[in-house]
């Protein structure tokens, strides 16, 4: 396996790992909503907007390595 066919597949991982974790954070924040822990939920929200906008970043490169 050449290093670019490794390449893909670690990105791929990273994405699928990541896409996992924001489900999760997804359900953290509603618990915290549900709690009345609202301000911690909007923090945990933005995260959420970060870290997605960080996966999107390993699609394009992912999409530019194919």
């Amino acid at each position: 396996m050449d290093f670019l066919e490794k390449a893909k597949m670690r990105l791929e991982h990273w994405i699928t790992h990541s896409d996992h974790h924001q489900e999760e954070y997804s359900m953290f924040a509603e618990q915290l909503e549900e709690a009345g822990k609202l301000e911690s939920a909007k923090y945990i929200r933005e995260m959420i907007d970060l870290s997605s906008r960080s996966t999107d970043c390993l699609r394009r490169a992912l999409k530019f390595l194919e």
